[in-house]
């Protein structure tokens, strides 16, 4: 697919630019804020609509079903049928289920709005991230526009925290009909800021049995971690659905070997800095929404905080991120992904080990504080230069598909995370109610959250140590000789995974 954007390499940008950069951004921002935004009005819904505690967690896991079980798929029809038109369709789907969230006064129509939020946030996420990534050249501009990519993506979620508590004083249906106005703006903004795509013929077939074995098999696999923890990791439904979503994927696999014209190419993970970047978003955000999740517990059932002084203990780290992320492109373009990602991934484990370390009863700006400083500072490092290490080096016609491969491994990574420390606290609680319930399992659960990002930081240093033999005999990657010379190692350590990238 063809479009009429053209890339451009310089840091000052026009009205256009910023248009295009901030509206998709908004999106986003949109996105991570209805992921938080629900979870305090929760018991609101449940009391108003009259839900059982079984069906009540469908209006969050439904959410998350569609969006990580979907994303691969809307990160290749970006790509096939232009990134302009799925971006557009998808937005003008989420605004309207926002929209109708807030109107219905039955449980499952509730809950099936936000399955189709869900997979309209599954279009939008790796749609917004390859219109920037090929409206914005390789290298500083690149870097500098996912700085600001990221700002949106962590202050929406935070955001989210915050307006919950808020809305939800006033009515829990305001929490869904907040973003159907910013939606609907993003909306008509788009329809005048991206440029219009060429209609260019296809010279194949799509994939059909691949996005339906794929498709399946990722839903099947986030359905089943989502319910493992109420149903049992060791339930025999629980293990046939992991054997049925494994069966799935390796007839997916097959289906793409084969395949003319494949949804996803193969080749493509030969990338290595493709390969860490996945992964490591995995473990990162999986450990942070279980520390998350503990932590609120702990804050409001322990400590007796209520919703909204949690939400704001959260706040400190998203202002960091804010504040910091539009100015990491020249620590980026000087020390490279791996070591900014190494040094975000530092930051999370030491986050995580003073909160296992500090007084239970110390006052928030010795005992919490210090925690929220460093997850600020983590994600900050860490959060760019995931995207920026994702898409370096991929074709402009493959762009739609790297970031559906990184917003899947975020989504899956984090409901796979939170559900293994969901499960650890739960472990140790048996015989125990309320707080102490809490307390008897708080500790394992972190260590389970401190391992998390451990393994996080063995990947990001796997591309910091240098393959000398590789880097011997391959040739300099192209802008490597003009590369500021903290980034020379890394490009040309990476130039033979590129290279397997664009061959085909």
């Amino acid at each position: 697919m063809s479009t009429s954007t053209t890339s451009t390499t310089s840091t000052t940008w026009d009205a256009r630019l910023w248009g295009i950069l901030l509206t998709v951004s908004l999106v986003v921002g949109l996105d991570a804020l209805d992921v938080s935004m629900v979870g305090v009005a929760l018991p609101a819904i449940q009391s108003d609509l009259g839900l059982s505690t079984s069906t009540l967690q469908w209006v969050v896991s439904g959410y998350v079903l569609t969006y990580g079980g979907l994303l691969l798929l809307g990160g290749r029809t970006a790509d096939l049928l232009g990134r302009r038109r799925v971006f557009l369709a998808a937005v003008a789907v989420f605004s309207i289920t926002s929209l109708l969230g807030g109107l219905v006064s039955d449980g499952g129509l509730l809950i099936a709005t936000r399955l189709l939020k869900g997979a309209a946030a599954a279009f939008t996420a790796p749609a917004a991230l390859s219109i920037i990534t090929t409206t914005f050249s390789e290298g500083p501009a690149r870097n500098k526009a996912l700085g600001i990519f990221a700002v949106f993506g962590a202050s929406g979620y935070s955001a989210g925290l915050v307006f919950s508590g808020l809305l939800t004083e006033v009515g829990w249906r305001w929490t869904f009909f907040l973003p159907f106005p910013v939606a609907l703006i993003a909306f008509f903004a788009a329809l005048k800021v991206l440029p219009k795509e060429e209609r260019t013929p296809r010279t194949g077939g799509y994939d059909l049995p691949g996005a339906i074995t794929g498709v399946a098999a990722m839903l099947l696999l986030v359905y089943t971690v989502v319910e493992a923890p109420e149903t049992g990791w060791g339930d025999p439904r629980t293990l046939l659905q992991f054997a049925v979503a494994a069966l799935l994927l390796a007839a997916f696999l097959t289906i793409e070997q084969r395949s003319k014209h494949p949804l996803v190419r193969l080749g493509i993970l030969r990338s290595g800095p493709l390969a860490r970047a996945n992964l490591g978003i995995a473990v990162f955000f999986g450990g942070y929404l279980g520390f998350q999740f503990v932590v609120m517990q702990y804050l409001q059932s322990v400590l007796g905080w209520s919703a909204l002084e949690t939400a704001l203990g959260f706040l400190p780290a998203a202002l960091i991120v804010a504040f910091g992320s539009p100015r990491m492109e020249p620590l980026i373009e000087r020390a490279g992904t791996a070591l900014t990602i190494a040094g975000g991934l530092v930051a999370h484990v030491l986050a995580y080990v003073l909160f296992l370390l500090i007084d239970r009863d110390a006052p928030y700006a010795v005992g919490t504080l210090p925690s929220m400083v460093l997850l600020g500072i983590g994600f900050t490092l860490a959060f760019a230069s995931f995207n920026i290490q994702a898409t370096a080096g991929i074709p402009n016609e493959e762009q739609g598909l790297a970031g559906g491969l990184l917003n899947t491994s975020l989504q899956v990574g984090g409901a796979i995370g939170l559900a293994v420390v969901t499960a650890v606290l739960t472990a140790n609680s048996e015989g125990r109610t309320g707080a102490d319930a809490l307390l008897a399992g708080f500790d394992p659960a972190l260590y389970v959250v401190t391992a998390l990002a451990v393994i996080g930081l063995v990947i990001a240093v796997t591309g910091i140590v240098p393959r000398r033999g590789a880097a011997r005999h391959a040739e300099p990657a192209p802008g490597a000789e003009d590369a500021p010379r903290g980034k020379r190692s890394e490009r040309a350590d990476d130039t033979d995974e590129r290279e397997l990238v664009h061959a085909e």
